[in-house]
């Protein structure tokens, strides 16, 4: 595809160009000179060019059709969802909010639900506040999970289920829950909202 040998002149090849630049320097006027690029910056142009045809290289021509029609299908819905630019790489902004909500410590939170979508099998219209954990227990890992992560690792631990770092789990539950399903029977739940979370 590209062979990476093109070649940049520092200067104008052109004879108009070079008699201008020699009118210029014999004349004392102030006409104002177009900024040259460094020769480090042709280097680094050039070199970033030998890395992409080289990369490009290394694909199929049917990899780099799938490329191109996913670059494509993108633009497409980039435009038709009323984008104005081509969405290829995430902003940085965008990155830093997803991290920031990947670290986020781990909290108690609460959603209102109906019974019947707990999944406990009732049947029911009668809505709880359902409690829960969520987040992520980074600051709070310990010698035990980063010596069963190195196990691991080596394999000398293979075949048990481990988990190699804490989970933000409930420390306690709050109290039963009770309620009438559709056929107006009774029933009464318990340790089904936490009340207290903690990395566990």
């Amino acid at each position: 595809m590209f062979n990476g040998s093109r070649k940049y002149s520092l200067l104008p090849s052109s004879p108009s160009s070079s008699r201008a630049s020699s009118s210029s320097s014999s004349s004392s006027s102030s006409l104002p000179v177009a900024p040259r690029r460094s020769p480090r910056a042709l280097q680094r142009h050039s070199s970033l060019l030998s890395q992409y045809s080289s990369l490009l290289e290394s694909y199929t021509e049917g990899e780099i059709r799938q490329l191109i029609s996913a670059l494509v299908e993108r633009y497409s819905q980039a435009m038709n969802s009323g984008g104005h630019e081509l969405p290829l790489f995430p902003r940085a902004g965008s990155r830093r909010k997803r991290a920031r909500a990947r670290h986020k410590p781990c909290a108690l939170k609460e959603l209102e639900v109906s019974v019947s979508e707990l999944g406990l099998g009732y049947e029911s219209d009668e809505t709880v506040l359902f409690r829960y954990c969520s987040g992520t227990c980074e600051a709070a890992v310990r010698s035990y999970d980063l010596s069963l992560k190195s196990m691991r690792s080596r394999r000398r631990i293979k075949k048990e289920k481990v988990r190699a770092r804490p989970c933000c789990r409930p420390l306690a539950y709050d109290d039963d829950v009770s309620f009438l399903d559709a056929y107006n029977r009774y029933y009464t739940v318990n340790e089904l909202s936490a009340k207290e979370c903690g990395c566990v």
